[in-house]
């Protein structure tokens, strides 16, 4: 039988790689796929308050910021980076099943932030090991990498389904199998031996070039992207919770969170028509603005179509932002600084959204949806740090038939 398109084996390459590292990327989306929408649930099940859920939510996003490029470094500088990701797995696996034992804020705060910790560099490192395949073997980021989206769409509508059965009950046990599945993933990952370029996560534990910071319009536009990212921060924490008490079932919730990420596929997947047809500024604009408007209509009480169709607006608001700005760092930072630069977006999508996430535990408690006002703002901030990127970069690297935008 003849290998699916994209995970045929290649010569040198660890045997079925592609097919490998796919499924090595599904076990941690599962794992997102379960605690992104559903975690928050179980949280006000134990009668936590608002802001309570969002420091708990949001003190990881701080440690992992810099956790992460310290499994980095220590990944990139053993024989094998798989062996960091069965450390994360056994360790995370750990947490989740001592959370069983918790009940009260602290505890839970305490158990949460070390899963955070330890389960951080779980994702780059398998991104890592599978960039590695495609520089080494010219294997296809995009059908490797799609397999994980689909995982988390599976992962959020079973976790839908069980919410709707057990309710809040049912997260630990989905979170603790989820994370057994990373740690078999990892017994399967492929080796690739020792790096022969540093993870960009890595790069965030040395202080970026000169060269990378006097870009500015590289600086602003990455600060641009996290403030749109981080404007999705009471999404993440407070949409399942208030689409409930709306009424809507555990099924629901699941569509609507899978509904976005399938949209941000289908994003991927026309990516290079896109980029071929518009330039990367107007489509960053394009996404920030549309951010704008989706956090701006979010409190706005409407249908299950009405919430589906602002969900599908994900597309715009990551994916084509995702897209367009690695494919303008790649324009404009030099290869040798490229473990830098994104190390610093690293960075700053991390900073930016721990932050945001801690902001929206107090604003949702005060204010209910009316806080996705704030994350309009938020969103606004970073279409204005766009557009003042677009202003000072370079004329030549604007014009929309530039080679590297696809013209």
């Amino acid at each position: 039988m003849t290998a699916p398109s994209g995970f045929s084996v290649t010569a040198g390459a660890p045997p079925y790689f592609a097919a490998r590292i796919a499924l090595v990327f599904c076990a941690p989306m599962m794992v997102n796929g379960i605690a992104l929408p559903f975690f928050p649930v179980w949280l006000e099940t134990l009668k936590m308050s608002d802001f309570q859920i969002g420091i708990v939510l949001a003190v990881p996003m701080f440690v992992r910021v810099f956790t992460a490029p310290i499994a980095g470094v220590v990944a990139d500088r053993l024989g094998e980076r798989s062996i960091v990701l069965i450390w994360s797995g056994v360790l995370s696996l750990v947490t989740a099943v001592a959370l069983f034992a918790t009940g009260s804020f602290w505890p839970i705060l305490l158990l949460y932030t070390l899963q955070g910790a330890v389960y951080s560099p779980y994702v780059p490192i398998t991104e890592a090991i599978m960039l590695s395949g495609v520089r080494r073997w010219n294997f296809d980021y995009g059908k490797m990498r799609l397999w994980g989206s689909l995982a988390f769409v599976v992962a959020t509508m079973v976790g839908g389904w069980l919410a709707g059965l057990f309710g809040g009950a049912m997260v630990l046990p989905a979170m603790a199998v989820a994370f057994v599945l990373t740690v078999l993933a990892a017994l399967i990952a492929p080796k690739t031996g020792k790096p022969r370029r540093p993870s960009p996560i890595a790069a965030v534990a040395t202080m970026p070039t000169k060269s990378t910071l006097r870009l500015w319009d590289v600086q602003l536009l990455m600060i641009g992207g996290s403030l749109v990212s981080a404007s999705h921060a009471m999404l993440f924490a407070f949409s399942a919770i208030y689409w409930q008490k709306m009424g809507f079932s555990g099924t629901d919730v699941g569509i609507l969170w899978s509904a976005g990420v399938l949209a941000e596929v289908v994003m991927f997947v026309f990516s290079v028509q896109l980029r071929r047809r518009f330039n990367l500024w107007s489509m960053m604009t394009l996404g920030c603005a549309v951010a704008v408007v989706r956090w701006a209509l979010f409190p706005i009480e409407m249908s299950f179509t009405g919430y589906l169709v602002l969900q599908c607006l994900h597309a715009f608001t990551y994916a084509i932002i995702h897209m367009s700005l690695q494919s303008r760092l790649v324009e404009r930072v030099a290869e040798e600084q490229e473990g830098a630069a994104q190390g610093l977006y690293f960075f700053y999508n991390g900073i930016f959204m721990a932050i945001a996430t801690f902001a929206s535990g107090y604003v949702f408690s005060w204010y209910g949806v009316s806080g996705f006002y704030l994350m309009s703002a938020v969103a606004a901030a970073g279409l204005v740090c766009v557009v003042a990127g677009r202003f000072v970069a370079p004329r030549p690297d604007i014009q929309p038939q530039s080679v590297a935008s696809g013209g």
